[in-house]
């Protein structure tokens, strides 16, 4: 035997010798299963974790989220909101407008009522105050554009309108001398010099009168017969809780012909009819009494023959 082989048995004898020493010595196999590894590991996380349970201070658990279904059985209803008015926005209060007029009707001359030549007519609006002021004798009917017709420039008001009455306007006029069809634009104005909007009125702002102008199919300067005006005048005797009204219309004609007419009241009811004749141009009067203790009434005289309109508006005030 070599040397070089002699060093190499004793290497591996030593190595064996220690190796033996380590083995254990009266004890049976104790190769440890992979469960039995897995159960240590398991046990050891536990214990960690009970220990930082009781040593981490308590923090509140978030609520568990509904469930899909719950949540589609308690939403609420997808109905619209109704919107707010764009013009009135939530929590602003609403200013009533002062001054505005709404135009009822024409009471007199209706549109395309034929006169002749020089022919003085008078023409009536029937006008209601919409607005949250009283109209007064500030307030004037001013000619605004168009033909005026001989009429003047502005009139007063005769009296007052509270805010929910109604007026009539009247104006003078006379129909121009040469053939055509005539129209003039009215408005009415306060005491500010302020022009009032008329709800229904031209363009929302005035009131007008249109007549035709003819001298007949000859060219002669023949006059039609139709009544041209009505003048009211209204007086009263006793108290006002037992008294009695007289009112009494001026009717005017622009020739010879037969009127005839009938009075009506506010109460609903209709009063006397009769007729007048006419031997020439000109006025005749008529009265009717009404017996009542009320105030703020009014009669109308309507036109049957010629003109079929109604003529203006008397009031019957008591103070």
């Amino acid at each position: 035997m070599t040397s070089r082989r002699l060093s190499l048995w004793l290497f591996f004898s030593i190595i064996l010798t220690l190796s033996a020493c380590n083995l254990p010595r009266n004890q049976a196999s104790t190769e440890t299963s992979p469960n039995a590894v897995f159960t240590a590991a398991a046990q050891t996380v536990e214990a960690q974790l009970t220990q930082n349970a009781l040593l981490a201070p308590a923090t509140p658990v978030p609520p568990s989220p509904l469930p899909a279904a719950t949540i589609a059985q308690t939403a609420l209803p997808s109905e619209t909101p109704l919107p707010l008015p764009q013009d009135t926005p939530a929590g602003t209060l609403v200013t009533p407008i002062c001054d505005a007029a709404q135009f009822i009707t024409d009471v007199t001359v209706p549109d395309g009522t034929q006169y002749s030549p020089g022919t003085p007519f008078t023409k009536t609006w029937r006008l209601k105050n919409i607005g949250a002021c009283t109209w007064d004798a500030s307030y004037t009917i001013l000619f605004d554009t168009g033909d005026a017709m001989g009429g003047p420039a502005s009139i007063p008001l005769s009296g007052t309108v509270a805010p929910g009455e109604t007026v009539d306007l009247s104006v003078n006029l006379l129909a121009p001398a040469a053939n055509n069809t005539y129209r003039g634009y009215w408005r009415l104005r306060n005491g500010a010099g302020v022009m009032l909007p008329v709800s229904g009125g031209y363009n929302s702002k005035s009131f007008y009168v249109e007549i035709k102008v003819s001298n007949g199919s000859g060219g002669s300067s023949e006059t039609l017969f139709a009544v041209t005006s009505i003048g009211f005048n209204v007086s009263r005797s006793g108290t006002c809780a037992s008294g009695k009204y007289v009112i009494t219309a001026t009717i005017t004609v622009s020739k010879a012909g037969q009127v005839t007419y009938n009075w009506l009241y506010s109460d609903g009811g209709s009063g006397p009819s009769g007729s007048l004749d006419f031997s020439g141009a000109g006025s005749q009067s008529i009265s009717v009494e009404w017996n009542t203790n009320l105030t703020g009434l009014w009669t109308d005289l309507y036109i049957d023959n010629p003109n079929h309109q109604q003529f203006g508006r008397a009031t019957l005030n008591c103070p």
